[in-house]
């Protein structure tokens, strides 16, 4: 077990040549990369390198270092993690028998998510008029028990319904660092990706509120 102390981490690292700070940098970082769950901000990292440290040059040499491992430092929600790199992304899966939580989604949760990624914050009732069907309860539950979407503040219109919002989590799944990096709308739909609300293909649920 690792021994606590009292003394406050010595960031500027002053008393080490340029090379061995640097390195001690390195380890630092990816350390606390290895030990958290999600994303690492620029904030949080900071905290453990000097004042003076190039945060980005760091992370490139890390990256370097990682070029033939089975792992990548990537930048997500608006800051890094590790991740497995996608080729291995079946044998992972394959190992987890990964159920509901990381399944892959179907075609109509991938269209609802899809609505909700570019118009959030939307509504039940404004997804259900895009596609033109109603949108099934459960259909929202699966997505949020995903971590993928989250609800959002309550629209003005009549009834002040909940709207949707898609969450950090959906930015990691996903492998974007922000919002603005989702493909073209229009792109989507050149590509077929977006059907007409009028495709009976879509086979949404029609349920009552």
């Amino acid at each position: 077990m690792a021994q606590k102390s009292s003394e406050p981490l010595d960031t500027e690292l002053a008393d080490l040549p340029p090379a061995l700070r640097w390195r001690e940098w390195m380890a630092r970082v990816e350390a606390v990369l290895f030990a958290s769950s999600d994303p690492v901000g620029r904030d949080v990292l900071a905290r453990v390198v000097g004042r003076d440290c190039a945060l980005d040059l760091l992370i490139e040499d890390i990256s370097a270092e990682l070029a033939s491992r089975p792992y990548e430092i990537a930048r997500l929600a608006g800051g890094w993690q590790f991740r497995t790199r996608p080729e291995h992304a079946a044998a992972i899966r394959t190992a987890r028998k990964d159920g509901d939580a990381m399944r892959d989604l179907t075609r109509n949760e991938a269209l609802v998510l899809t609505i909700i990624a570019y118009m959030q914050p939307v509504t039940r009732g404004a997804i259900a008029r895009l596609t033109g069907r109603e949108v099934s309860r459960d259909l929202i539950a699966r997505l949020h028990r995903q971590a993928l979407i989250a609800r959002g503040p309550r629209s003005p219109e009549p009834g002040a319904p909940y709207t949707y919002v898609t969450t950090p989590g959906f930015l990691v799944q996903f492998g974007l660092e922000t919002l603005r990096d989702l493909p073209d709308f229009e792109a989507l739909e050149d590509a077929g990706l977006l059907r007409p609300a009028t495709d009976p293909a879509l086979d949404l649920p029609i349920v009552g509120d």
